[in-house]
């Protein structure tokens, strides 16, 4: 027996728009639902602000999920670079992600950005994606959370 086929148009596009992006996470998230329950995301972030007017001069996004840290991102202006800041952003990362009991963090950073800074924070390689240079390769790192603590 045939199962008719769903009726369906595709639209291509480079940007979404009217809550089309959010209407297609809801699919993802539901589906999870169904499969898991509990679904764990939980929103990070940290802004660097200049003391004098409160430009933003860099940060660090990530979010939690099923035990584990992604840093989406870490940026900073390049005045700051070199001073210390990227590895208290790091180290307080890592204090959220053992409040919230994650086992590990992971980030992705590209060949010309800061593989050697995370390695010095204790970041390994997992993963790699190799391309042509100068912006390949590009890494996959993570650092095992041994000791994790009870939630605020």
């Amino acid at each position: 027996m045939c199962q008719s086929r769903l009726a369906v148009e595709l639209t291509i596009s480079s940007n979404l728009s009217g809550g089309q992006d959010k209407a297609i996470l809801d699919i993802l998230v539901q589906d999870a639902r169904d499969k898991i329950g509990s679904i764990d995301n939980r929103d990070f972030s940290i802004v660097v602000r200049a003391r004098q007017d409160g430009t933003v001069l860099g940060g660090l996004i990530a979010q939690s999920r099923w035990g584990g840290f992604h840093i989406i991102l870490l940026a900073l202006d390049p005045k700051l670079q070199g001073h210390g800041t990227g590895k208290q952003l790091i180290t307080i990362a890592e204090e959220e992600a053992r409040r919230r009991n994650c086992h590990h963090i992971w980030l992705d950073t590209y060949e010309f950005q800061a593989k050697a800074f995370y390695q010095k924070m204790g970041f390994e390689i997992f993963g790699q994606i190799d391309g042509p240079a100068p912006v390949y390769p590009r890494y996959f790192m993570q650092k095992k959370l041994r000791n994790t603590v009870s939630p605020l």
